[in-house]
């Protein structure tokens, strides 16, 4: 665990910019002293470095705020997306230097314009803005977030860490037990009513993101110990199966 300021030193954020963050729901620490001073583990310090992506490519906090708080976020394929985005940034800034060393030592020869247009990085961003937070799932989200508090949004997802918690203490019977693809149904019936529509395919598709080794395995290894996210991610594929 690290304290807020040695995050701040470590990264090069402000103290104040991640108090900010924690404010907004952005980004949370992982849990605070008795004196009450943030402290972040590994996993928050990964959700860190995807916001400074985003922040790299100029999202808003707003937007970013959107796309990590998708439940099911796909880290891997927005590294994929910054990666190419900021591929064509370096490529631009690239044009935009020799552009620039052109006119100092050779001076303006024509009007053109041509290094400035951004049109297929913005269209590109633009794409990915798209996949990233209007998939008809998100915006079934974004419709019942938008009806709650910031104290009913911080229950519901104490109510989503607490089935995870439940197959935690499952972890010793076997995937296909009657209770645990009991609790896969809670589970299901917990995404629909409080996030998005959630039928097998989808549930699928989240139950293969447990168990990738990213935030969603850490968080959910949190609540339950070590292994729930590939215990609940077998349970899934068993019940997905039927």
């Amino acid at each position: 665990m690290r304290t807020v300021n040695e995050v701040s030193k470590l990264t090069g954020v402000s103290v104040r910019a991640l108090q900010y963050y924690d404010k907004i729901g952005l980004l949370k620490p992982a849990g605070y002293t008795e004196a009450g001073y943030r402290l972040y583990d590994d996993t928050a310090l990964e959700m860190l470095q995807q916001i400074l992506l985003f922040r790299e490519l100029e999202f808003p906090l707003k937007e970013i705020k959107e796309i990590i708080s998708r439940p099911d976020f796909d880290r891997n394929k927005a590294l994929d997306q910054q990666i190419a985005l900021l591929t064509m940034k370096k490529e631009h800034l690239e044009k935009l230097i020799g552009f620039a060393r052109g006119i100092k030592f050779e001076g303006v020869k024509a009007m053109d314009f041509s290094v400035f247009d951004t049109q297929k990085m913005d269209e590109y961003a633009k794409r990915a803005k798209e996949e990233w937070g209007k998939t008809a799932e998100y915006r079934e989200f974004e419709q019942k977030e938008s009806g709650r508090t910031g104290e009913e949004s911080r229950v519901v997802m104490e109510g989503f860490m607490e089935i995870f918690a439940g197959f935690g203490r499952m972890r010793d019977m076997e995937p296909e037990a009657a209770d645990v693809q009991t609790h896969v149904k809670k589970l299901q019936d917990y995404i629909t009513e409080h996030f998005y529509t959630c039928p097998k395919d989808i549930l699928s598709s989240l139950g293969r993101m447990y168990a990738d080794c990213g935030e969603f395995t850490a968080n959910i290894d949190r609540a339950g110990g070590e292994g729930t996210a590939r215990f609940v991610a077998e349970a899934i594929r068993v019940y997905c199966g039927k």
